[in-house]
């Protein structure tokens, strides 16, 4: 007779859940909202690779933010997201224009362009945003056979400098980029951060402005894994389904990607997340500012705090938390909360910031 399954199991926990640090939103767990939608997705039996129930709904709930035209198409992780996108939006021959601080050319490890098979023509910025003006220093040379040909302007919303682009910005570049013949890319790891900064929809910077295709993330925002590419133009980009499946991001059991996204967007639990992520990071921010000693770099707006201070005081400061250099030569570093940073977290680190100068 064979025994009936149940919730029985061995698990063990290994690791300590007091222990908190301002390394990465990564680093938090998934939203007890999100772990409760997987388990209600998990009874029975659904077809498989996307033709579920869950990601039938899941295009109903981006049309409510990214209107009619928008599909999408839920992948593993953000690296596989851009590179889905940027390969559906270029030619073999295709570059595709970015900040140089972007993600794609950063922290990629060279996907976009080994795996991908395309040009990054990166542009240095004062803060991490691009403009039309900055985006010509690389739009040329179409007809250039010994050039990659510019087809796409990939910008980061909000930037891997913690700034966000106001939606007359973006709406700037995607005007600039499409009356050059190019196509907009938006990654939006940290969209939702963003659209909290703003006070707007997502849709005020995305689809309603012209932008091309979304990459939408949702670890950073509570999920436990998964994002999607989000085709908000349906003209700029063909045979998306079987691009994600030749970048190896068509997951077999898709409603459980797909039923935690929606679990973030059917109401707003996308948005509380993100406030609370800055609203953390406000706070971390305003406490730095009292303390001599340490220099915050650039505008903080969403949900990161970058800092100078002295290296040997960054490196005492890690034995208590964990966080990382952002440039270890100049000392500069990155602070970051997430949707379950505490208060409690923010002041015991500015604490510890204090200790640690006084030393």
């Amino acid at each position: 007779m064979t025994a009936a399954l149940g919730p029985r199991t061995d698990a063990r926990r290994h690791h300590d859940p007091s222990v908190r640090g301002f390394a990465s939103d990564n680093y938090a767990g998934a939203h007890p909202e999100v772990l409760a939608a997987l388990a209600l997705a998990n009874d029975g039996h659904q077809v498989a690779y996307g033709e579920d129930q869950y990601t039938e709904h899941l295009q109903r709930v981006m049309h409510s933010h990214f209107g009619s035209r928008a599909e999408a198409f839920p992948v593993f992780n953000g690296t596989g997201a851009n590179v889905t996108a940027l390969q559906a939006l270029t030619d073999r021959w295709g570059a595709v224009i970015c900040a140089e601080s972007a993600h794609i050319n950063v922290d990629e490890g060279g996907a976009p362009e080994r795996m991908g098979g395309l040009k990054l023509l990166t542009v240095p910025t004062p803060d991490g945003k691009l403009t039309p003006e900055l985006i010509d220093r690389q739009a040329w040379g179409w007809e250039d056979e010994h050039r990659a040909m510019p087809q796409v302007v990939s910008i980061t919303q909000n930037t891997e400098l913690g700034t966000v682009y106001t939606v007359d910005e973006i709406r700037a570049i995607v005007e600039h980029a499409h009356a050059k013949g190019m196509k907009v890319h938006l990654d939006g790891a940290r969209i939702a951060n963003a659209a909290a900064s703003l006070d707007v929809p997502m849709r005020a910077f995305t689809n309603a402005v012209g932008v091309d295709v979304l990459s939408y993330g949702g670890t950073k925002n509570g999920m436990l894994f998964g994002e999607a590419v989000v085709v908000l133009n349906p003209d700029a980009v063909s045979h998306m389904k079987h691009l994600r499946k030749l970048s190896m991001q068509l997951a077999s059991k898709m409603r459980f990607v797909s039923v935690q996204l929606e679990a973030l967007l059917a109401k707003d639990l996308w948005l509380r997340n993100a406030r609370h992520a800055n609203a953390m990071a406000q706070r971390l921010a305003a406490g730095v500012r009292e303390v001599d000693g340490v220099e915050i770099l650039y505008p903080v707006q969403a949900n990161a705090v970058f800092a100078r201070l002295p290296h040997e005081v960054s490196r005492r400061l890690q034995e208590r938390f964990r966080f990382y250099f952002w440039d270890e030569t100049a000392g500069d570093v990155r602070w970051m909360c997430a949707f379950d940073t505490t208060e409690d977290d923010v002041d015991a680190f500015l604490q510890a910031l204090k200790e640690e100068l006084a030393r």
